[in-house]
């Protein structure tokens, strides 16, 4: 079985590669969106949130920096419902000019979670290249709430 992973190519302050749902709900609190872009954004996460299991409520602490500092989310390539829908979320970030790349392995590390679509594994942390400044907030002014940041915003 391959692995599918969507992911920013330098690590973030935390050494992590944030994954691609993580860097559009960035766009989205840093009020970064058009409203019509929000409203795409929301759909989208919506529509995951219906589409597959959340990590987090089998076990709270699997994206926990102090349990699993590295942990991140992997589909499984028979998964192509879901990984078939990432596609508008890669042109958001292009259009934000935010780079994403795939990543297709065999063995993305330890499996510390598993069920029908993904696994989340323990990868080994990165060194920044550089701190991830804050950016500043967009035109449209769009925050959010911490609920809105929920899932899938941390794979």
């Amino acid at each position: 079985m391959a692995y599918i992973r969507f992911q920013a190519p330098q690590p973030s302050h935390r050494g992590v590669h944030l994954g691609v749902f993580a860097l559009a709900n960035k766009l989205a609190h840093d009020g970064e969106l058009s409203a019509e872009e929000y409203q795409q954004w929301r759909a989208m996460n919506d529509w995951y949130n219906q589409a597959y299991p959340n990590p987090s409520s089998c076990d709270p602490t699997i994206y926990d920096p102090a349990h699993n500092p590295g942990a991140v989310a992997w589909f499984k390539d028979s998964a192509e419902h879901l990984i078939r829908r990432v596609e508008p979320y890669l042109r958001l970030l292009a259009a934000h000019e935010v780079p994403c790349e795939k990543l297709v392995s065999s063995d993305p590390g330890p499996i510390l979670y598993e069920d029908e679509f993904q696994i989340v594994v323990a990868a080994e942390l990165s060194q920044p290249t550089m701190p991830n400044p804050p950016r500043p907030q967009g035109a449209a002014g769009n925050k959010l709430s911490a609920s809105d940041l929920s899932r899938p915003a941390v794979r």
